[in-house]
């Protein structure tokens, strides 16, 4: 009898395996951040999912795109993707921000030295410097409107969208 107990406990261990939820094996996008020297809020809190690959390549994906701030604003597509490394997003595609009303697109996000505070942004023309502390927090987002909410942003300053 004993026998026959322990294969029926086995085969029932296996299926609650197979079956249960995954919880305790996976990781929010923000605690893989952590886990690469990030800060967790670089990415908003409405990531709906994302895939991490063993070549370090990293695809995020949105409900829909969204727009937040840290020290200017910025706008994530309903898709994200980096090389993601110790210490880095590289490449990034997806990603805009706001510099003097002129949307420009995030190349790469560096934390050369975690020491300093620092992080870098690389947004193709240069390369700014921000607190590290803006990004302790996954911020909330607004969620983009039919193609609009950037535009609605500039013209609540007085700004039309040029077309």
């Amino acid at each position: 009898m004993a026998p026959f107990f322990n294969k029926l406990l086995l085969t029932l261990s296996l299926f609650s395996l197979i079956v249960s939820p995954q919880r305790s094996l996976s990781s929010s996008i923000h605690d893989l951040l952590r886990s690469k020297g990030l800060p967790a809020g670089l990415l908003p809190e409405e990531v709906k999912s994302y895939k991490f690959s063993d070549n370090g390549h990293l695809e995020v994906f949105l409900d829909a795109p969204c727009l937040t701030k840290y020290e200017n604003r910025v706008y994530f597509e309903s898709f994200v993707t980096a090389n993601l490394t110790y210490g880095s997003l590289i490449g990034v595609e997806g990603l805009q921000q706001e510099e003097l009303f002129v949307w420009l697109p995030v190349k790469d996000i560096i934390v050369n030295d975690p020491s300093s505070g620092l992080i870098l942004f690389d947004i193709g023309l240069a390369q700014k410097q921000l607190s590290r502390s803006l990004f302790d927090i996954p911020p909330r987002c607004k969620n983009e409107n039919g193609g609009g909410l950037r535009n609605h942003v500039r013209k609540e300053k007085g700004f039309e969208a040029l077309r």
